[in-house]
Parts: structure tokens; sequence; C-alpha cells
């Protein structure tokens, strides 16, 4: 497939998905490190273990969540 090109609008909506997602996978991740501080002081290992399983798999969904958006708003683009 082509390349379309996209006008500055267009650019610009895609890059306001990326910063709302990274903004919160940024939130996603302060929360969960202090969950993981805070287990890990208290000696809590297989909590520790759960919650970094947890903040790969919420991050992973927010990414994947990201593309999605931004594929259909690509697509709304080609019409």
């Amino acid at each position: 497939t082509p390349a379309v090109s996209l006008t500055d609008d267009q650019k610009k909506e895609l890059a306001e998905i990326d910063s709302t997602f990274r903004a919160k996978i940024a939130e996603k991740e302060v929360f969960l490190k202090d969950q993981i501080a805070k287990a890990r002081s208290a000696d809590k290992l297989e909590e520790v273990e759960s919650l970094q399983k947890q903040l790969t798999h919420e991050i992973r969904r927010l990414q994947e969540d990201c593309e999605t958006r931004k594929e259909k708003l690509r697509a709304s683009f080609a019409k």
C-alpha cells in the first residue's frame, strides 16, 4: 500500500493519541512501581512478582489500544 501523506491536522491528531497514551502509561507505571516498592519493602515477594506482571500487561494493553486508535484514525483519513 502506498504511504498516505497526512495533513498537519491529521499528524496532530495522531500525536495527541500518542501523548494521551504516554500519559496513561506513565500514570500506571508510577502507581504500580509505588505498589511494587511497598511490597518489596514488606518482603512480599509473590506480590512483587504479581505486580510486575500486571505492570507489563497493562503497558502492553495500553500500547495496543494506542495502535488500534491510531489505525482507526488513519482509516478515517483515507475516506
